[in-house]
């Protein structure tokens, strides 16, 4: 259903059965994960015009990661992280 570098990936797959009787398949919630206690691998200062697929494909060689470095830095949405001029981004792999 999802990509092996997806958020979703992991999660649970659960159906459901309308009134039609046809079933359905759909992926459980996701909650945003307690950001890892490790030190970061580097941070990265945010600059004018930058976007957070950019950055993530500059330091994680991916830019569809984005997401880890939302879980790292407590983001829920991703243009947060780079909607403030001077921010700093942790930049720390995840464990797969």
């Amino acid at each position: 259903m999802f990509d092996s570098n997806s958020r979703y990936y992991t999660i649970e797959t659960s159906f459901i059965t309308t009134s039609t009787g046809r079933e359905v398949a759909y992926k459980r919630r996701r909650f945003l994960p307690q950001a890892p206690s490790a030190n970061p691998v580097t941070e990265h200062t945010v600059k004018q015009g930058e976007r957070l697929d950019h950055i993530t494909a500059r330091y994680l060689g991916e830019s569809e990661l984005f997401w880890q470095l939302c879980d790292v830095n407590n983001a829920m949405r991703p243009n947060d992280l780079v909607a403030e001029l001077g921010r700093k981004i942790k930049i720390t792999l995840l464990q797969a």
